[in-house]
């Protein structure tokens, strides 16, 4: 069996020391989308992701891709009893919440453990959790991630549980676009994945894309910085946490609609394809951004 549940469930997956500068921080930023609005290489609120120097700010979501931004081969998929390929693969969801407000530059290790793995019949979903800790031992940050493997459920396994989050019956707080550029995939692979089902036409047709879609998480960072710039006057230190599951793709050229509901003390939301022969199509969903 290509999935080993007894031998993956809380198999430890080791420890990663990284650093990370503000260029990094700048680039990532770029990636999602920050400074692309005529005019927005003069407005201060935008520069605070932009430039370098004591007011620069980073988005949460900037911890989920720090441990691997220097990576430039392919993301490995060598779990402890998951033999799996890469063409498989989806992101299903992902979360963060930090400690503090992240750092424009430093030093952490990563340690992640593989929590749990669900069987939903024609594919698994893998758990994986990672906390970041200062080279104190201080707590950073946590992720929590899954990833959707198709073809390979079936063996029995625990379904899994979910909880969606419903959205208001009423006009949202707020409501923004964010057209995304031909070249956003290809900018973003430079924050550390360099998966080619976002920039390889050939390897994105073997998959069953008709094109490279952008990466989920470039999808995430978009839809938060939206959600912070509207709802939490762009205050990147506002954020708690964030977390979504990964509802369908993106391709560059198209536009995403977010919209942001204010609600029992969290900003809940929702992103989707916006114009086009996809209008509607779902791109994040159950999304919960956490104040801080």
């Amino acid at each position: 069996m290509p999935i080993d549940p007894t031998i993956a469930i809380g198999a430890d997956l080791g420890e990663k020391t990284f650093s990370w500068s503000s260029s990094d921080v700048l680039l990532y930023h770029l990636g999602i989308g920050a400074g692309a609005n005529p005019g927005d290489n003069l407005r201060p609120e935008t520069l605070r992701y932009l430039h370098e120097g004591e007011n620069l700010q980073v988005l949460p979501t900037f911890g989920v891709v720090a441990p691997t931004f220097h990576e430039t081969d392919p993301p490995p998929l060598d779990l402890p009893g998951c033999d799996i390929n890469l063409a498989q693969v989806v992101h299903g969801s992902q979360s963060i919440s930090v400690h503090a407000p992240l750092p424009a530059e430093g030093t952490a290790t990563l340690r992640t453990t593989l929590t749990d793995i669900w069987d939903k019949g024609k594919a698994a979903v893998i758990w994986q959790e990672g906390v970041a800790t200062s080279a104190t031992g201080t707590p950073l940050w946590t992720v929590r991630s899954s990833i959707f493997v198709r073809g390979e459920g079936g063996w029995g396994g625990d379904r899994g549980t979910s909880e969606p989050v419903n959205l208001p019956d009423r006009a949202p707080d707020a409501e923004t676009t964010y057209a995304i550029t031909p070249q956003q995939a290809l900018l973003y692979r430079l924050c550390g994945d360099r998966n080619p089902l976002h920039s390889d036409p050939a390897f994105a047709k073997a998959a069953g894309f008709p094109a490279p879609i952008l990466h989920g998480l470039c999808s995430y960072g978009i839809v938060l910085r939206e959600l912070t710039d509207a709802l939490l006057e762009g205050e990147a230190g506002k954020v708690g946490g964030f977390s979504a599951k990964f509802a369908g793709v993106v391709f560059p050229g198209e536009t995403i609609a977010v919209r942001g509901w204010r609600e029992e003390g969290r900003i809940i939301g929702s992103a989707s394809v916006s114009g086009g022969e996809r209008d509607g199509a779902p791109v994040l969903g159950d999304v919960v951004l956490t104040p801080a």
